[in-house]
């Protein structure tokens, strides 16, 4: 399945075309397609009207630096904020990040889209792309900050999704402009940056997005088409058995894979379920490289968003400007 990108806050004809493809599963939503928050419902509607089966809206809707929805919506901060909470008090922290998790996936829920692709799980260690996304630098605080950010998206109704698999933090590139190599042994991995996903995995998240990092003494390819990681490691040792998402195929890093259709076959033959294409100019050549592939049309039936106040509810629940207030002291 792929999820595409679209261009702007309505549909175009030939994008309602796409939506009509067999291997169209959802639509992820920047801030290019985002005026206000009725609008954006409104297009969310839209993407599910014009294709014949469910398709999962989503969006990168983490705070601080990555929110895509703003006019409207609650400044969320970024994660990194919760690690010097909890090196003085753990359940506070905790008790933090479950409702960030909360209000995040309720405004999102609210504006009728399914999913916003979090939490981020890095460790953090001043990669360019992550920054202060990751919660902390020790695994061990990102572990337990990750399961009560699980924990709050599933109360809202959302589906938690741990990224970027195997661990994104401890490189310096930003894999959207340039490769990256991390040159660590699977041990070294093992014992840092997948302490979280291992936490996340135990605390029921429901889909897994892949880096496009390079991991040379574990596999020659970037994980994002990796077989070695994603079946042998997440599938198999880390029994993993939710949605795997590849990272945007129009990132440098994943150019090493070839043109459009290597890169999607690479993502799909590698073990990804969803394949992401973020460009709209990349996706009519992705939905031509998966004709005549057996598709999995119901990968992500499972991640889309389940009940939901709406705006009226959400703004009038006691929870929601209590929830705000403790996060603006935050910040």
């Amino acid at each position: 399945m792929l999820v595409i990108g679209v261009a702007g806050t309505e549909l175009t004809a030939q994008e309602r075309d796409w939506l009509q493809h067999d291997a169209c599963g959802g639509v992820i939503l920047f801030k290019r397609n985002f005026a206000s928050r009725a609008q954006v419902a409104d297009l969310a509607d839209a993407i599910r009207a014009a294709a014949p089966r469910p398709q999962l809206v989503c969006v990168d809707q983490e705070g601080g630096r990555v929110q895509r929805f703003q006019d409207g919506y609650t400044a969320l901060p970024p994660l990194a904020g919760f690690d010097a909470v909890y090196r003085t008090d753990p359940e506070a922290a905790l008790a933090l990040a479950r409702e960030h998790a909360w209000l995040m996936a309720s405004e999102v829920r609210a504006t009728r889209v399914d999913l916003s692709f979090a939490p981020v799980v890095d460790v953090g260690h001043g990669n360019l792309a992550i920054g202060n996304r990751a919660f902390s630098e020790d695994p061990q605080v990102v572990a337990a900050l990750t399961r009560a950010y699980i924990e709050g998206m599933h109360e809202a109704g959302m589906a938690a999704t741990l990224k970027h698999f195997p661990g994104h933090g401890s490189v310096r590139e930003d894999t959207h402009f340039d490769e990256a190599v991390d040159n660590r042994s699977l041990d070294d991995i093992r014992a840092h940056d997948l302490v979280p996903f291992a936490a996340g995995i135990d605390a029921g998240a429901d889909a897994v997005m892949l880096a496009h990092v390079v991991y040379p003494q574990v596999a020659p390819e970037p994980a994002g088409y990796s077989p070695r990681w994603i079946n042998d490691i997440l599938r198999e040792e880390m029994d993993f058995r939710g949605v795997v998402f590849s990272d945007d195929i129009g990132m440098a890093a994943a150019f090493s894979a070839g043109g459009v259709k290597a890169r999607v076959d690479a993502h799909l033959d590698a073990g990804c379920d969803v394949v992401l294409v973020c460009h709209p100019e990349l996706v009519a050549e992705s939905l031509a490289a998966v004709e005549g592939r057996k598709l999995n049309t119901m990968a992500l039936i499972g991640l889309i968003g389940r009940g939901a106040l709406g705006w009226d509810g959400l703004l009038a629940s006691n929870d929601y400007g209590t929830v705000q207030g403790r996060l603006g002291d935050l910040a």
